[in-house]
C-alpha cells in the first residue's frame, strides 16, 4: 500500500516562497548562497533570471516562484539561491533556485507525508512529492527534477568528478 512516489522520510532543507513552505530532500542540494544578480541571457524563459558563476562554473539560476506559480519579487536580504543537483536528459547537472529565505535543514519521517492534494486535472501537482506536517504548518515537499527538469532548461551536465552527495555543501 505503500505509494513509491510519494516522499520518503529524511532530511530537508525548508524555504519561504511567499510566506508558503517548501522543502528539498538535502542530498539534492550542494549549497546555498548569498543572493548575487544574475547575469541576463537573451532569450530564455521568464522563469530563467540569468546565470551566475560558481567557482568557474556556469550555472542557471531559476526563479522558483515563477516555476510554482506565483509571482515573481525584487530580491531582499533574505533571498538566497540554493544550488542543487537536478537529472536532466539523464544527466545530473547543476541548477541555481531563488528562494525567499532558507529556513533550516529538518528531519521528515515518512508518518509525516501525505500524498500531494488531488485538484482535478486542471491544477499541475506532478512536481510535489508530499505534504509534512510540521507543528501547526504544513510543508510542501518538492520533486525538484519534475520542477525543474523541463525540457526548457538548457544548461551543462555536472563536470565529470565533481559530483557530490548534496550535503557537503554550506547551507546559509
Amino acid at each position: 500500500m505503500s505509494d513509491p512516489t510519494l516522499a520518503e522520510g529524511g532530511q530537508y532543507l525548508t524555504f519561504h516562497l511567499d510566506h508558503e513552505h517548501f522543502a528539498i530532500e538535502i542530498s539534492r542540494i550542494r549549497e546555498v548562497l548569498a543572493y548575487t544578480a544574475p547575469t541576463k541571457v537573451p532569450r530564455t524563459p521568464p522563469f530563467m533570471t540569468g546565470v551566475i558563476n560558481l567557482r568557474g562554473q556556469v550555472v542557471p539560476v531559476i526563479d522558483l516562484r515563477l516555476k510554482v506559480g506565483l509571482p515573481t519579487l525584487a530580491p531582499s536580504r533574505d533571498t538566497c539561491i540554493i544550488i542543487l543537483e537536478v537529472m536532466l536528459d539523464g544527466e545530473l547537472t547543476v541548477v541555481g533556485a531563488l528562494a525567499d529565505a532558507v529556513q533550516e535543514v529538518v528531519d521528515i519521517s515518512r508518518s509525516q507525508v501525505a500524498p500531494p492534494p488531488r485538484m482535478g486535472s486542471r491544477i499541475e501537482t506532478t512536481f510535489i512529492r508530499g505534504m509534512a506536517r510540521r507543528e501547526d504548518q504544513f510543508v510542501v515537499l518538492l520533486d525538484i527534477d519534475a520542477l525543474l527538469g523541463a525540457r526548457e532548461i538548457v544548461v551543462a551536465p555536472v563536470a565529470p568528478g565533481s559530483e557530490t552527495t548534496g550535503a557537503g555543501g554550506a547551507v546559509a
